[in-house]
């Protein structure tokens, strides 16, 4: 990904409307994966979340097929802008599809100035879902190898989080991978939703204890309306139940 240039502050739709209609999911798996215990088709409610890599997306297809929600990433660190971002945020939108956006945290920069650089991108927006905050171990990066101790991250993590709710008037939430979780320690983190990576065991197993909201259970899911792979998710309650998170978070 390339740096962003200045960009103009995002303007508030607050017309913008939330869809919680939800279709049965028609999704395959490159790559399926033989889940012992509780599966993810025992969960009704199933998204997507994407970055560029996806290309484009028809999400009339998508949502007819079972995408009930949407996640894109927005920003990364201080200076850089998923390209794909203000298209799939606008077109989801248009097509009745719950969405928000996620930050990719990066560890050589403050926390303060990735959560400005957040903002300054991503709409604040009536009906829109709560920023993410991901939060996960990156080997691969060319300019940051950093891996600072848990207490660090965690006390970055909340000048970031305290910093979107201030300003969307909604708490993040915090997805992360099993061993960032494990490292950091991140249960301790009181009160926020968590959004977990598990692509080969139940949330239950993979991380004793820890209540979460959002599953990613693959990252190799097929799902019509997307031309190749893209990760997948379900939801941790029921139809009644997602109608019920959307109408008290998407404000």
């Amino acid at each position: 990904m390339g740096c962003a240039s200045q960009h103009e502050k995002p303007r508030d739709r607050s017309r913008d409307q939330v869809a919680v209609t939800v279709n049965a999911p028609h999704f395959s798996d490159a790559n399926p994966h033989e889940w012992a215990g509780r599966n993810p088709a025992s969960y009704p409610v199933h998204g997507i979340d994407a970055s560029r890599w996806q290309g484009e997306i028809d999400w009339q297809t998508a949502r007819a097929n079972g995408v009930s929600f949407a996640f894109f990433k927005a920003t990364e660190g201080g200076d850089i802008l998923d390209p794909a971002f203000e298209h799939y945020w606008e077109t989801a939108g248009q097509a009745g599809i719950p969405r928000g956006a996620y930050h990719f945290y990066y560890f050589c920069r403050p926390a303060i100035e990735q959560a400005r650089w957040f903002i300054k991108n991503v709409p604040r927006v009536q009906g829109a879902l709560p920023p993410i905050l991901d939060m996960e171990w990156n080997a691969h990066s060319p300019t940051c190898t950093r891996r600072p101790n848990a207490a660090h991250v965690r006390a970055e993590a909340k000048v970031f989080m305290n910093a979107l709710e201030q300003h969307y008037g909604q708490r993040p939430i915090i997805y992360t991978s099993v061993d960032f979780h494990t490292d950091n320690q991140l249960g301790q983190l009181k009160g926020y939703e968590f959004w977990l990576r598990s692509v080969a065991g139940h949330p239950s197993q993979a991380y004793p204890g820890q209540s979460w909201v959002f599953w990613q259970y693959s990252g190799t899911g097929l799902v019509p309306g997307i031309r190749g792979k893209v990760d997948v998710n379900a939801f941790a309650g029921s139809r009644g139940e997602w109608q019920n998170w959307v109408a008290r978070r998407a404000r």
